[in-house]
């Protein structure tokens, strides 16, 4: 009956008070690493868009030179 209570309490009365801490602390430095992975993945498809866009133009401009005049 105890364990059972125990799923009612905001926190496991069993979990030293500094585990918690530790635990909720790492919660959150995952959760901030989490975002900043996906802000450099959304930079990374965008730059490599515009490398994308630039070559494509780099090969318009090479091949409209090789055109005869």
């Amino acid at each position: 009956m105890a364990k059972a209570l125990i799923g009612y309490l905001n926190r496991d009365l069993r979990t030293p008070p500094r585990l918690a801490s530790d635990n909720a602390r790492l919660r959150a430095r995952v959760a901030e690493l989490e975002s900043l992975v996906l802000r450099l993945q959304e930079d990374n498809d965008t730059l490599a868009a515009d490398v994308a866009r630039l070559e494509a133009r780099s090969l318009d401009e090479h091949l409209s030179r090789m055109q005869p005049a």
